[in-house]
C-alpha cells in the first residue's frame, strides 16, 4: 500500500544514486577553507570571500579559524625556509580528506624569488600535496574561483571504497620532506677557506 504522502510524488520519473554520490554532492557544496595567508596573495583570497565575487555561491565561504575544522588550506602567498614547518602542521592537523591549492607564483615555483631568494621555498609543493595550482602574480579573484571549481569537480570524483591495496595498507606513501635551509651550498672540507658571508647567501 502506497503512502499518501508520497503517491504522486515522482510521477513518470526516478532519481537513481548512491551514497557515494550522495555524499561527494553534499562535501562539494560544503567546503570550508582555513583562514590563512602569507603574503600579498592572501589579499586577493579576501576579495574572494567578499561580496564583489561572493565565494559563499559555491558553499566554500566559511572560512575556519582552525585547521581542526578545515578541509582546503589555500596557500596565498610566499612560502618561506623559516614558514615551511609551521604550513606542514596546520596540513597535518586538518582532517581527512582534505585538500590544498597553491594560489600565487610564490607559491607555485618561487615566483620572484626562484634565482636569489635564498629564504624562500622553490615550491610548496615541496612542503605539502598540492592538488590545484593557481598561477598569477597575484592571481585575480576569478583564478581562485576556477581553483575552487576544480577541487570540485576532484571532490565529485572522489572514491570513498578504497582499493584492496590501499585497504590492507600494503600502498605507502612517501611523506614529503620538510624543506631546510642551511646558509651553505656545499660543506667544506677541512683543507678549504672558509666561505665569506657573500658566498653563503649567493652559494
Amino acid at each position: 500500500m502506497t503512502q499518501p504522502w508520497i503517491e504522486g510524488q515522482f510521477e513518470e520519473n526516478l532519481i537513481i544514486t548512491t551514497v557515494e554520490q550522495g555524499i561527494n554532492g553534499a562535501r562539494q557544496s560544503s567546503i570550508w577553507p582555513m583562514t590563512f595567508g602569507l603574503a600579498c596573495c592572501a589579499i586577493e583570497m579576501m576579495a574572494t570571500g567578499a561580496s564583489r565575487y561572493d565565494i559563499d555561491r559555491f558553499g566554500a565561504g566559511a572560512f575556519r579559524a582552525t585547521p581542526r575544522q578545515a578541509d582546503l588550506m589555500i596557500v596565498a602567498g610566499t612560502v618561506t625556509y623559516k614558514m615551511a614547518s609551521r604550513v606542514r602542521r596546520l596540513f597535518n592537523m586538518m582532517p581527512d580528506p582534505k585538500f590544498v591549492i597553491a594560489m600565487g607564483a610564490c607559491t607555485v615555483g618561487g615566483g620572484p624569488y626562484f634565482k636569489w631568494g635564498y629564504h624562500v621555498v622553490k615550491g610548496v609543493d615541496l612542503v605539502v600535496p598540492v592538488d590545484v595550482y593557481v598561477p598569477g602574480c597575484p592571481p585575480r579573484p576569478e583564478a581562485l574561483l576556477e581553483g575552487l571549481m576544480r577541487i570540485q569537480d576532484k571532490i565529485k570524483g572522489h572514491r570513498i571504497a578504497k582499493k584492496e591495496g590501499q585497504r590492507r595498507g600494503n600502498k605507502v606513501e612517501d611523506e614529503l620532506p620538510i624543506p631546510h635551509h642551511s646558509g651553505y651550498v656545499e660543506a667544506a672540507g677541512e683543507d678549504a677557506e672558509p666561505l665569506t658571508d657573500h658566498q653563503k647567501i649567493t652559494g
